[in-house]
């Protein structure tokens, strides 16, 4: 696991506290029981402060997993 991935661990176990690291790693809207749109905020607020990124309005809808924030940090050149 690098850096990145630890790191947005850290944010995702600080929104979802009753998850293991396997679950985090592979949760998704609709499979994590209380991911809803405030955990939603809560977590890319989150993300946002951990890695000084800014996701804008268009790039909210489609980060709704772990996976899917992870490309997103990756396409902004965190490796």
């Amino acid at each position: 696991m690098d850096e990145t991935q630890t790191r947005l661990l850290r944010c995702f176990a600080a929104v979802f506290p009753g998850l293991n690291e396997t679950e985090l790693g592979s949760a998704s809207l609709g499979q994590v029981e209380g991911w809803d749109s405030v955990a939603t905020i809560t977590l890319l607020s989150l993300v946002e402060e951990e890695f000084g990124v800014e996701f804008q309005p268009e790039d909210l809808a489609r980060q709704t997993s772990f996976e899917r924030i992870l490309d997103h940090l990756r396409a902004k050149g965190f490796a």
